[in-house]
């Protein structure tokens, strides 16, 4: 084994893109972030796409600037969100830029799908959480507006799958990816081409699963000589973003809760089978692929998206708050009784989030605040912080009495994890002590991942103990015990 190693992990998400950098020497792990970039959807005829030509090309800018900087890669690891695909054509093209979930096309297709497929069998054989968005809803919206990249694709690849496939010229399927697409036998673990043949959708388009570590092969001979790296292995990493978070969790037992705290909060606990009976049906719980055989038993609530639309309308009216700014001022309304339900789809893509959220606002008599006063922008700051932290009560009140061992800890991880205020907030609802950090677990998790294939370490416990010993995890006791 090599004395020094240096893996890089390409963290994409729906807002922006990171490039972290991680050394694994005999004086421990150490990580830097060395690129980062916008993302967001772009319109064209009314319908919203990603730009992965532009995330490509990102993805190249950075690895070019570290070949100029001397840096040697041992592997490269690409996580993104889940759901969203690209079509491919069998000769290597790509057929179009892949459709966002945030676009609307897939309103009303799950109440069509399951006037084929009723909703509990669905959930049966898939596991999955109901949401407009999932794969399945989308091929069903493609398949049937006759959509052209669909019909001619040779495969369909998964967002991370799709920018390895850009990077390497080598298509694969990744589990954790393909787990939350709503078409996979969560027994199996393969996909149930029997449900996509009653909906009408092509199965010949979904290639064979493979597990995460897997290597998916070298930069494109081109690639690798313009970036002066070489031919740098890609591997397949936990791809689903909150894959890789969670296997950056620095616990020192399985006796958790762990909630990946972004524009998306998802909250669940980690088991070794799917849970998919009446109870989690109608909880709406989700079951998706994790390391090691593991599955992710989670159900996703609307994070930090209410707030950040907040803050856009705010700095468009030429108030531009800071994050200091917002936890100043909840902190300032922090006895303010108004509160809203985060899961509301009427907070899922509004003309004007403000204008809902004003509109939504009730205090603990179940009274609209917005017809007795106008509110503050502190009290909506405020409002949204403990509406959030009283959701993030009731789910994990909820996991409890699925979880096969007592939940003694909650892990928040991720961007949310730096705000001290919703983490205190938080753990005095629920309750338990909450401890944050790593912010950046997803790409951790992927740059663990990358050192697991290469032998560094052996597994999640051994990944986790040493996450625990190289980042700073705070602890938030709760203040009503």
């Amino acid at each position: 084994m090599k004395s020094e190693y240096n893996f890089l992990a390409f963290d994409c998400g729906a807002t922006s893109g990171r490039a972290i950098l991680g050394s694994f020497s005999g004086d421990g792990f150490t990580t830097r972030e060395v690129y980062r970039f916008p993302n967001s959807p772009i319109e064209r005829d009314g319908k919203l796409f990603w730009d992965v030509n532009a995330i490509c090309g990102h993805f190249t800018e950075c690895l070019s600037s570290l070949g100029r900087a001397g840096v040697s890669l041992d592997s490269i690891g690409i996580d993104t969100w889940g759901v969203d695909f690209g079509c491919i054509s069998s000769d290597g093209r790509l057929l179009d830029l892949p459709r966002a979930y945030r676009d609307r096309y897939t309103r009303g297709i799950p109440e069509e799908v399951f006037g084929i497929i009723p909703r509990g069998e669905l959930y049966s054989a898939t596991g999955i959480q109901i949401m407009d968005f999932n794969t399945i809803f989308q091929l069903y919206a493609q398949t049937k507006a006759g959509d052209e990249a669909l019909r001619q694709a040779g495969a369909i690849l998964f967002m991370p799958d799709l920018l390895s496939w850009m990077l390497t010229g080598r298509a694969v399927c990744e589990y954790t990816d393909a787990s939350t697409s709503g078409m996979m036998d969560q027994a199996a673990r393969q996909f149930d081409k029997g449900l996509l043949s009653r909906l009408g959708i092509r199965s010949d388009v979904l290639l064979p699963i493979v597990q995460p570590g897997s290597v998916i092969g070298p930069l494109k001979p081109e690639l690798a000589a313009a970036t002066g790296l070489g031919p740098v292995p890609v591997v397949a990493v936990a791809g689903h973003d909150t894959a890789s978070a969670i296997a950056a969790v620095p616990s020192p037992d399985g006796e958790f809760a762990y909630l990946s705290s972004g524009t998306w909060s998802l909250m669940g606990i980690e088991l070794p089978y799917p849970i998919m009976n009446e109870a989690s049906a109608a909880a709406n719980f989700t079951n998706e692929g994790g390391i090691d055989g593991t599955t992710r038993f989670l159900k996703n609530i609307t994070g930090m998206w209410i707030l950040e639309q907040c803050r856009a309308l705010w700095k468009s009216e030429g108030k531009d708050y800071s994050y200091p700014d917002l936890v100043r001022m909840a902190r300032e309304e922090e006895s303010f009784a108004g509160r809203i339900n985060p899961d509301d789809s009427r907070f899922s893509a509004p003309d004007n989030m403000l204008e809902e959220v004003l509109r939504s606002a009730r205090d603990g008599e179940g009274v609209v605040l917005n017809e007795v006063k106008a509110l503050s922008d502190a009290q909506v700051v405020s409002c949204i912080y403990h509406s959030l932290a009283d959701r993030y009560k009731d789910v994990l009140g909820m996991l409890k009495t699925f979880a096969p061992f007592p939940v003694r800890r909650l892990h928040v991880i991720g961007g949310g994890s730096a705000n001290d205020l919703l983490n205190q907030w938080t753990a005095d609802a629920a309750g338990i002590p909450v401890f944050a950090g790593p912010t950046e677990a997803t790409a951790i998790g992927n740059l663990m991942l990358q050192a697991r294939t290469a032998g560094i370490v052996k597994d999640r416990f051994q990944m986790r103990r040493m996450i625990a010993d190289t980042f700073k995890v705070k602890e938030f006791k709760p203040n009503n015990q």
